[in-house]
């Protein structure tokens, strides 16, 4: 399993579960990409051609990863929205870290 998009706070955490990899996408920690939720995307329409959450799935889409993992609610929805409008619902888990360390417990 690897996994993207995991704040520098959780990686650590993340990184030690067995088995995991973690694959930072071009835009991540210090250079990272805001889903936007947290501005307030998730409740406003935007006019561009993209929404972010929609650019954000893609760039997470093209690492490869199975599996988004983030400690940030706000990202949990919108990547998984993105990654419904971009019809990736069978190629892309989208987690929350806690979920993968519940998940690695047993």
């Amino acid at each position: 399993m690897s996994l993207v998009n995991v704040g520098a706070f959780a990686a650590s955490a993340a990184a030690a579960i067995p088995g995991l990899r973690v694959i930072d996408p071009p835009r991540a920690r210090e250079r990272g990409l805001c889903c936007g939720g947290g501005g307030g995307h998730m409740w406003m329409e935007v006019k561009s051609e993209k929404r972010v959450n929609v650019i954000r799935t893609e760039e997470l889409l093209a690492t490869g990863a199975q599996t988004v993992a983030t400690a940030c609610p706000f990202c949990l929805a919108m990547v998984d929205l993105g990654r419904k409008v971009v019809g990736a619902e069978e190629r892309l888990a989208v987690k929350d870290v806690s979920e993968l360390i519940a998940e690695s417990l047993g």
